[in-house]
This record gives C-alpha cells, sequence and structure tokens, in this order.
C-alpha cells in the first residue's frame, strides 16, 4: 500500500493545504494529514480545533486520515509505515526551504518527499495571511474550507 504523510501546523488549514490534499489523495492508497505539536509554537487554534477542522472538510474521502503527531516527521512515517512525506510548494522560496528538509529527511531515512506545486489560484494563501486576515476582522472566508468558516473563534 503506498501511504503517504502531509504534515503541518494547519494553523487553519487554508484552501492551498486542501488542494494539495485533494490531488495527493488521488495518488496515494492513504493519505495521512499529520498535524505537527510543537510546544514552542503559539497557536491561533487549538489542536482540536485544528484536527476538527480538517476531519470535517474531508469526511467523505476513506483515503484521508486526521492524525497527530510530535518529535521528527520521518519517526512518525517510521512508526507508521509510511515511506513517503507530501508537501505542497507555492513559490521559490517554499521550493528552498523544503528542499533543505526533504534532503535531511533522504539523509537521514529512506522516505521520499514527493511535492506538489500549488494551483495558481491558492497559490499566495499562507495559514500566516489566513491568521493575520482574522486578527484584523477581514473576510477570511475566500481562503478556508467551510469547516473553519463554521467554527471560528
Amino acid at each position: 500500500m503506498n501511504r503517504a504523510v502531509f504534515p503541518g501546523s494547519f494553523d487553519p488549514i487554508t484552501l492551498g493545504h486542501s488542494d494539495i490534499i485533494e490531488r495527493g489523495s488521488k495518488l496515494f492508497d492513504e493519505l495521512i494529514i499529520a498535524i505537527g505539536i510543537n510546544a514552542d509554537k503559539k497557536y491561533m487554534f487549538s489542536l482540536e480545533q485544528r484536527k476538527q477542522f480538517i476531519e470535517e472538510a474531508f469526511k467523505d474521502n476513506p483515503k484521508i486520515k486526521v492524525v497527530t503527531y510530535s518529535g521528527l516527521t520521518i519517526d512518525f512515517c517510521k512508526e507508521n509505515d509510511v515511506d513517503y512525506i507530501l508537501r505542497g510548494l507555492r513559490n521559490p522560496a517554499d521550493f528552498e526551504f523544503e528542499k533543505a528538509i526533504a534532503h535531511t529527511n533522504r539523509h537521514l531515512s529512506s522516505i521520499e518527499t514527493v511535492f506538489l506545486l500549488t494551483a495558481a489560484r491558492t497559490s499566495y494563501i499562507s495559514s500566516s495571511i489566513v491568521r493575520d486576515v482574522i486578527r484584523n476582522n477581514g473576510d477570511y472566508t475566500k481562503l478556508v474550507p467551510k469547516s473553519v468558516i463554521v467554527n471560528k473563534k
């Protein structure tokens, strides 16, 4: 079985993430959305809210599983018999950052990283932009799945 993990903080999940998840789920038998826990990071949404946003958005796709994890992504992959890490690329800066991580992961393990380019219509969206729009009471509804809109803080 071809299994991939799509790791991230998803604070919150965006339409860009959703695009990668939908397309990635067609490439793999199972796609695990792994919400990383980083004690040093301050989140806008709780871990439970972020997990709920994603589960609700993909409740009709049986190939998608949502979990939380801490530690190295490659350790999570090894513990869960996952051979691929899926990542989305929005721009050249994303590529340079993700390339360094992919090389490190490949050096430390046999896990391959698969990159998908985000769709042009969502390539400008990031969770940090969405959080800024929300903080400033802007209309964030065109940037996130409906599950985030319904469940906003």
